[in-house]
């Protein structure tokens, strides 16, 4: 396993390579993504054990759609039993690591949380889903801190945990190996990276709010939700498929599976 070092113009080579990678089988990935929303929505409704469920099992999960691209490279079906594709790797360690960074991802996320807390005042943001009324200028000062906060927190956790997944459980690395080689390829191609998260920021964030926006301005408000969902699905569906191409960018393994340059 080779860590490659690229340049931020390749952030739109692996957007470029999701939207093919997504092309290959698009109801079968839109598919896995209605899955984990479904799941994470109905597990969320468990008090307390839901949440740590979703975050507890999100590398497997993240595993699971990693095959399902290599899959979809090989023209093989995809089926929701891939996403226990970690759970049937032939290493018992491997097995065990990606429980264990599942772990690690929840305590992170409990503590980001935690930080958050001390820095955002949730008790404003309530008027924003209990009220009906206008949100006032706090309330949206406190949900613009809460993003650029949660946001900024985030990316150390993201780093650590983009590629450890795939790393324990393909490259067969030890725990505290796959999370410092995690860490050091976002790092590495930190350009890159900035790059490729300020393009789906916008395509995901400000896109949907600019065509909410512009339909609301001619009197078709009531269709938004009709045409930002689904745009915001398959653009959701297209970013997951996209981290396949990150890691092909980032490391040099052995596997046959190509994407187009």
């Amino acid at each position: 396993m080779k860590l490659n070092l690229v340049s931020h113009r390749d952030a739109i080579k692996w957007i470029r390579q999701g939207f093919w990678l997504f092309k290959q089988n698009p109801l079968g990935f839109l598919m896995l993504v209605f899955m984990y929303v479904f799941f994470a929505q109905l597990a969320i409704l468990i008090p307390v054990i839901g949440v740590f469920i979703v975050l507890l099992i999100t590398p497997a999960l993240s595993i699971g759609f990693m095959t399902a691209c290599r899959q979809a490279i090989q023209k093989e079906r995809i089926l929701p039993t891939v996403y226990l594709a970690a759970f049937k790797l032939p290493s018992t360690m491997a097995r065990k690591r990606v429980l264990q960074l599942g772990l690690i991802y929840t305590a992170c996320i409990l503590m980001l949380s935690f930080l958050a807390s001390l820095m955002v005042d949730f008790e404003a943001l309530l008027p924003l889903v209990t009220s009906d009324q206008p949100p006032s200028a706090e309330a949206m000062q406190q949900l613009y801190k809460m993003i650029f906060v949660g946001g900024a927190l985030y990316i150390p956790v993201a780093m650590l945990m983009w590629f450890s997944p795939l790393l324990v459980a393909w490259a067969d690395m030890p725990l505290m190996q796959a999370i410092f080689s995690s860490w050091m390829a976002c790092w590495s191609n930190r350009a890159a990276f900035a790059y490729y998260i300020f393009i789906w920021s916008t395509a995901l964030v400000a896109l949907p709010m600019l065509i909410g926006s512009g339909l609301d301005a001619v009197g078709l408000g009531s269709i938004a939700s009709y045409v930002v969902a689904p745009l915001s699905m398959a653009g959701l569906t297209v970013m997951h498929c996209s981290f396949f191409a990150t890691w092909k960018g980032c490391f040099t393994d052995n596997n046959i599976e190509q994407l187009p340059s």
